[in-house]
């Protein structure tokens, strides 16, 4: 038995917070008893051992659905993962546990994309292990060229099959390749993490961002109703979305004339090539001339 002091100094949190998760444990089906008087305090029924016994069989898959083997062991992880996996399935109830094979058997998350290096980054554990334990970093990048910089590093995110470190420098959030980290050496410090960041949110904004931004020209076209249907397939889906929104009236044929942003005219020369007849260029004139060119060699080949 242990009062509420006793406890406080070994969790090493206030009372306040020991009060607060006692009622919290008893309301979840814990069986922690209080006794008042001089020598009380809280205990635990003896014997007592918790089980995941409050899982659903949807539930238990979905949990086995969580885990991604190869990022995982990507990250130097693949020893915990499968430690915890062992664990979960000798606590879940009999019923429940082909759970793990059930899942396994139905769904893979294949993360790389298709035309990608599958090795991981070099430093990526070393990366992983400093997001981790928050532990500040001094890292030489290559970009243009070889930069050095002290980054407080928030979270790895593993894109298309690239993995990309988020870290703040300064007062700055900034995203790095993890693939283009020359050396990750610890600074010997930790930061405090700002508890108002959200990962997957900095994320979404952070990639729409960086679509935007490469989006530099537009161009104007028709599009036939297949072509409109296509274009999810060609362009960003940040493109198609702005194209849907500045796109005119359909004419009898259905044809609608709209602007489509692009990163550059070669892109957008690729961009039309892929859709075929299905689009017409109306401007620029020299992309429209272009295509017209690439037109006419595409029928003397096949005359």
């Amino acid at each position: 038995m242990l009062t509420a002091a006793e406890l406080a100094a070994e969790l090493e949190v206030s009372e306040r917070t020991v009060y607060r998760d006692v009622l919290a444990l008893s309301a979840a089906g814990v069986p922690v008893y209080a006794e008042q008087g001089r020598t009380g305090g809280y205990r635990l029924v003896g014997g007592y051992r918790t089980r995941l016994t409050g899982l659903s069989p949807a539930e238990a898959e979905a949990l086995f659905l969580a885990g991604l083997p190869g990022p995982a062991r990507d990250m130097g992880l693949a020893e915990p993962v499968r430690t915890v996996r062992r664990k979960v399935l000798a606590a879940l109830p009999p019923v429940l546990r082909d759970a793990s094979q059930s899942a396994g058997q139905r769904f893979h998350l294949d993360a790389p994309g298709w035309f990608g290096d599958t090795d991981p980054p070099p430093l990526l554990a070393d990366l992983a292990r400093a997001v981790w334990h928050d532990q500040v970093l001094t890292l030489r990048y290559r970009s243009r060229d070889e930069v050095t910089r002290t980054v407080a590093p928030y979270g790895l995110v593993l894109k298309n099959g690239v993995w990309y470190l988020v870290g703040k420098v300064g007062a700055d959030l900034r995203v790095y390749r993890a693939d283009r980290v020359v050396a990750a050496e610890p600074a010997g410090d930790t930061f405090e993490r700002d508890p108002d960041f959200d990962l997957p949110s900095f994320w979404a904004d952070r990639a729409a961002d960086f679509v935007r931004q490469m989006l530099r020209e537009t161009i104007t076209v028709r599009l036939s109703p297949h072509g409109r249907r296509l274009l999810r397939y060609v362009v960003e889906p940040i493109a198609r979305q702005e194209a849907e929104q500045a796109a005119g009236e359909p004419d009898p044929d259905g044809w609608i004339r709209t602007r489509l942003p692009v990163e550059s005219p070669d892109v957008a020369y690729t961009y039309v090539l892929s859709l075929g007849p299905e689009v017409e260029v109306i401007d620029p004139p020299e992309l429209r001339s272009r295509i017209a060119a690439a037109a006419e060699r595409t029928r003397s080949l096949y005359r």
